[in-house]
């Protein structure tokens, strides 16, 4: 009896120890406010990875012990030289695991409800970049998809950044970039430009991202810029090939499939080609910024789609008071005559073109106020640096946009838009910016937003003659000034939208428009009758046998 009556207390006392355990009873819970990904491809072909991540705990979690960061299988590195940060406080507790490594982050561990940022650098990486070619050059070619962490962990939305950061010295013309994968929610051209370093960057942004979703990023430089050695070279597939019983099929499916292969990739080849309408000597490296470029001018030097240039065009008539826009569907306007002073050279070749009554006459104009811009610009360029004037712009661009986040306002706001509208329209993030910077309040219009769009034209409208807004002095409201408002929403849909519905209903298909221009500025080169073509797929595909281990992604994520 006694020793019965023992062994019921020994199973309470483990039931008790089994149900009340805090690591069995619960499992990771946390969001990922931010994340941070740099990845630095070296000048020895090697890769520096640096992760910043918040973490905020469930207040309901146990406490974030360890965090795992997925590496790909193929790669090698020394875990001793990896270093975390968390909240500053340096973490020295780095064990390797199947693909990848853990960090325990001991007494830094983020508690219940807490708020904390993990920093972790991996430098030096080897294996992650293979040779490739593109164009019939010889390139370097990287692909990587950044740590992820189990979907039953995370919860909520990430904002994610990941930039590549390439070798110094070269042109922003060199490198390529990959698509991301299809699923990345954010922009799918990235933001380029150089750092401190004179390196060039590539640089994605999503604000509604997953931190338990793989995304995948990627970029090619010219091989020249890497150690050739260090490169290596994509896995040979090894199958095994019953040639009796496939032969019957080659003669005619193989023959085809051949075919549809080339077709398809001599489109997408085209289609590239098309749209670089910059002729490549515009790329002789000078010395110096060429400063004073309009802001048309420099679209046209970073080789900017038509589409935005024609769009920067009409507004800047119609602030001038040079055109209005009567209808938009279908599209007529008025051309001021006489015209007044103050316009430039392609301005005045663009209203030329819109007073024609028949839309070929229209396109043939606006072809011809492209081919003479390329033509000014190259003149303006010669003897300076494109790749310095280039980032010299980027800035600009930059900091008109930091203008108008900042101001105080929506009066405010409105008014640092107009003065900077012709710059923020040349961000590679113009559409989402746009809707982040309006979308959540009130727009004060310009006053010749009337010459714009004819559903706000009127009374509302006085002092329309005036190209600039007038400046609101501290005595000065924007009551006193009786401008228009517009709801956020609206007024971003205009401007995001207004770009594209103008090219189409002047230019129809861009694509095609763009191409008429690049074979005048920019015409095909003269090869051999030998030449084999282009080949590879410019910079938006991976010219590797294997998706994974030939591109080196980071195939398992880590997360815990």
């Amino acid at each position: 009896m006694k020793k019965l009556r023992l062994i019921s207390i020994l199973l309470v006392l483990i039931l008790l120890s089994i149900n009340f355990s805090p690591a069995s009873a619960q499992d990771y819970s946390f969001r990922i406010p931010s994340e941070t990904v740099t990845l630095f491809l070296n000048a020895d072909a090697t890769v520096t990875l640096d992760y910043v991540y918040v973490f905020q705990n469930e207040s309901y979690a146990p406490s974030i012990e360890y965090v795992d960061i997925g590496l790909p299988s193929n790669i090698d590195y020394n875990s001793s030289n990896i270093t975390v940060e968390v909240n500053g406080n340096s973490v020295y507790s780095v064990s390797p695991v199947t693909n990848g490594f853990s960090v325990y982050l001991g007494g830094y561990s983020i508690g219940p409800g807490q708020t904390g940022t993990v920093h972790i650098r991996i430098p030096n990486i080897n294996g992650m970049v293979y040779a490739t070619t593109i164009d019939n050059l010889d390139y370097a070619s990287l692909r990587y998809s950044p740590n992820w962490f189990g979907s039953q962990y995370v919860n909520g939305t990430t904002q994610i950044s990941v930039t590549f950061v390439l070798p110094a010295g070269m042109d922003s013309a060199e490198p390529r970039y990959y698509t991301p994968s299809n699923n990345w929610p954010g922009n799918s051209e990235p933001t380029s430009s150089y750092d401190s370093q004179n390196r060039v960057y590539y640089q994605w942004y999503a604000a509604q991202g997953d931190g338990s979703q793989q995304y995948e990023f990627g970029t090619a430089i010219p091989a020249s810029y890497l150690p050739a050695a260090s490169l290596k070279t994509a896995p040979l597939v090894n199958l095994s090939i019953d040639w009796e019983a496939i032969m019957p099929c080659l003669c005619f499916g193989g023959f085809g499939a051949f075919f549809v292969v080339i077709m398809i990739w001599g489109s997408i080849s085209a289609k590239k080609r098309r749209l670089q309408y910059l002729p490549p000597k515009i790329s002789i490296e000078g010395h110096g910024i060429k400063r004073g470029l309009t802001a048309v001018e420099a679209a046209i030097l970073m080789e900017k789609p038509l589409d935005k240039i024609l769009s920067m065009v009409l507004f800047s008539t119609i602030k001038k008071n040079a055109l209005e826009v009567v209808t938009k569907e279908p599209l007529k306007v008025n051309v001021t005559d006489p015209l007044p002073e103050g316009l430039y050279p392609y301005e005045i070749t663009f209203l030329t073109a819109m007073k024609e009554a028949r839309p070929v006459d229209q396109r043939k104009g606006m072809q011809s106020m492209m081919v003479d811009l390329v033509k000014v610009v190259q003149d303006k360029m010669k003897g300076f640096s494109r790749k310095e004037t280039i980032a010299f712009y980027e800035d600009i661009i930059q900091r008109a946009w930091a203008q108008v986040e900042s101001a105080q306002t929506p009066e405010m706001k409105g008014q640092a838009w107009d003065q900077v509208m012709d710059w923020t329209i040349m961000d590679n993030n113009y559409d989402r910016r746009t809707h982040d910077t309006f979308s959540h309040g009130p727009v004060f219009l310009p006053m010749w937003w009337g010459r714009y769009d004819p559903g706000y034209r009127g009374a509302s409208m006085a002092g329309a003659g005036s190209s600039n807004v007038p400046s609101l002095g501290p005595q000065r409201t924007s009551g006193s000034l009786n401008l228009p408002t517009l709801p956020g929403a609206d007024f971003a849909n205009t401007m995001v939208n207004g770009v594209t519905k103008f090219s189409n209903q002047v230019v129809g298909d861009i694509n095609s428009f763009t191409g008429n221009i690049t074979n005048s500025t920019n015409p095909l080169p003269k090869t051999s009758s030998y030449s084999s073509g282009r080949s590879g797929g410019g910079g938006h595909s991976c010219a590797c046998a294997c998706a994974c281990a030939g591109c080196a992604c980071a195939c398992a994520g880590g997360g815990r």
